[in-house]
């Protein structure tokens, strides 16, 4: 009886101990040579394999579909099915646990999750990962620290301060409470509550020391406290708010709103405090947040597309209130700022290039220092976090703004006749999205595009064809294996994001569909039959693994301390993870064959 079965990696991680002995009593060991078929095609297989050493390929029709390698396992499709459809073969020496059918079947009905993780397609196994991650979530967020959530600005008042002048103190800071020193008791607090109780004194305002109706002492928390902590503090002692400090040393107040948004959704709390920035570093502060926010987000196990979405709607009210703050408002009313790329398209998570741009309304003459103003703009998104864009697709380039009848012209030249990088800056152009000022003006800009799209297939060949800019030299499972060249990392960017989301583009440009979202025009053009339900909803999936991905994998250069690469390390990813890349990167292969199929790209 093997001792020491990984009951770590997938999908026997989910096995409750019961099932976990069940599995030892039952497994054995099996061993293949070299070049030695373990299953094959149409065979009915009577064992799961998982693989302790070597590597294991599977065919299709003589192409190499996938590769299994440490702790990875196969071919649970084929044992439920009864009936092998792959060939596998040992790439070289294999050592394999071998887990008989029957007691396979008895787990698979006695943990829906094992079956699931086990054989089924990958909208399954991403939902049975969902339910497992859900569980974790609540519990995670309570024991995030009182730091890692808003804390509102602490102002403090001596005891003899008048009421009135506290009243004009609330008013001006757009807070509801004060921290009143010199009271007997020590720190004491002054709220709306207390200012009920003064107008119900009768004495005049101006003559009432707030120390009278203050309440005092506080009730403080420490910053490194649990956040879980902090709410059964709230609740036990019956308060709205804890004073957060370190000692004598007061860093904020933590309100019972703020914490209960904070469990619901953090990214409320971030939008408060964009619309309360009084100028470009209280925005900087805002921005920070957003990073820190995606990687709570992550560890909690929020879906991707949630995140994606939280992200696009604070990046663009922060863009907006940026532009509001450097533009004069006669520009801002006159104009639309808009936001390209993954950005546009809802997709971006942490920070990338700046891409963006600005259209004029047709007769109206911008300022004389319209170029410092666009320059300033894309300094502070540089602040922000925001690298400028390495080809200046930025509103600082003259290039990229003008009047909305010229630049519509322009995006009219990119498709008709396109030129070196024109269908490049098309694509880009596609996924734009307003985020301040008159959107009208971008959207005649874009229905104007919509209308000429074109029928012609050289043109719609020639933009789909960059599919193909960054492809391989080595296939991608050779680099999710501890073999050949598996130590360079993978950049999911150019080996499935890009095919999916350019290639969905590129459709969407054919269909004369409208969103800029990926997710959105996947939905259009399974409306419209361009793609089927099952395949929709694989790429829809597979987007939102790899991007799951690579956010993972920038987060931790961001712990260490390293700028984010894109790239991915496969030998750090989890055989889970592992295997639905695979099944990723495969729907993603299949995907690609489509395009070159609709698009006829093996004729250009």
């Amino acid at each position: 009886m093997p001792s020491a079965f990984n009951f770590a990696a997938s999908p026997f991680d989910c096995l409750s101990p019961a099932e976990q002995e069940q599995v030892r009593r039952h497994v054995d060991i099996a061993y293949f040579r070299e070049g030695e078929v373990v299953l094959e095609v149409g065979a009915e297989p009577t064992h799961l394999y998982v693989v302790i050493k070597g590597y294991v390929t599977q065919t299709e029709d003589g192409e190499v579909v996938a590769s299994y390698g440490p702790d990875d396992s196969f071919d649970g499709r084929g044992l439920v099915a009864g009936r092998v459809s792959s060939r596998f073969v040992a790439a070289e020496e294999v050592v394999a646990y071998q887990l008989a059918k029957a007691t396979v079947k008895a787990l698979i009905a006695s943990n829906a999750t094992f079956g699931a993780l086990l054989f089924s397609d990958l909208g399954h196994k991403l939902s049975a990962l969902s339910q497992r991650q859900e569980q974790r979530e609540l519990q995670s967020l309570t024991l995030a620290r009182v730091d890692e959530a808003y804390l509102r600005p602490a102002h403090m008042v001596d005891a003899q301060t008048d009421v009135l002048s506290v009243v004009q103190l609330f008013q001006s800071q757009r807070t509801s409470n004060v921290l009143v020193r010199g009271l007997p008791g020590g720190l004491g607090i002054f709220t709306t509550t207390g200012l009920q109780r003064a107008i119900l004194d009768g004495r005049p305002l101006n003559r009432l020391a707030v120390g009278e109706l203050a309440s005092s002492p506080v009730i403080t928390v420490r910053p490194s406290d649990q956040l879980g902590e902090a709410m059964a503090l709230l609740l036990r002692r019956r308060v709205h708010r804890l004073v957060v400090a370190e000692g004598d040393e007061v860093r904020g107040i933590l309100e019972a709103l703020d914490v209960f948004s904070f469990l619901a959704n953090h990214s409320h709390l971030i939008t408060v405090q964009i619309e309360q920035a009084p100028d470009l570093d209280a925005l900087a502060q805002a921005a920070l947040q957003i990073t820190r926010l995606i990687s709570l987000l992550y560890r909690n196990g929020t879906r991707i597309g949630l995140m994606a979405k939280l992200v696009q709607q604070l990046n663009a009210r922060l863009f907006e209130r940026a532009w509001q703050m450097i533009a004069p408002a006669e520009l801002v009313a006159n104009s639309c700022l808009f936001v390209m790329g993954s950005e546009g398209r809802g997709e971006q998570l942490l920070k990338t290039d700046q891409d963006n741009g600005l259209l004029l309304r047709d007769g109206y003459t911008a300022p004389d220092d319209l170029d410092a103003i666009c320059q300033r703009f894309s300094q502070a998104l540089s602040r922000f976090g925001y690298p400028e864009c390495p080809g200046h697709i930025m509103l600082s380039n003259p290039a990229w703004r003008g009047s909305a009848s010229a630049f519509g012209q322009k995006v009219r030249q990119w498709l008709l006749m396109p030129e070196a990088d024109s269908l490049m800056h098309l694509a880009i152009f596609m996924d734009a999205h307003a985020v301040a000022g008159d959107a009208t003006l971008l959207e005649g800009v874009r229905r104007g595009l919509m209308t000429l799209a074109t029928d012609n297939d050289a043109v719609l060949g020639r933009f789909a064809a960059v599919i193909e800019a960054f492809g391989s030299p080595s296939p991608w499972w050779d680099r999710l294996l501890p073999h050949g060249q598996a130590q360079r990392p993978l950049d999911l960017k150019k080996e499935g994001i890009f095919p999916i989301v350019h290639g969905v583009r590129s459709l969407a440009l054919a269909r004369h569909v409208a969103p800029t979202g990926t997710v959105a025009r996947i939905e259009a053009l399974v409306a419209d039959a361009t793609l089927d339900a099952t395949l929709g909803k694989e790429l829809t999936q597979s987007l939102h693994v790899l991007m799951g991905l690579r956010l993972k994998a920038g987060l931790a250069e961001l712990d260490a301390g390293r700028a984010v690469s894109g790239g991915l390390a496969p030998e750090r990813l989890g055989s889970l993870e592992r295997d639905l890349l695979k099944d990723t990167l495969g729907v993603v292969k299949r995907f690609k064959a489509l395009l070159r199929h609709r698009f006829r790209l093996d004729a250009l």
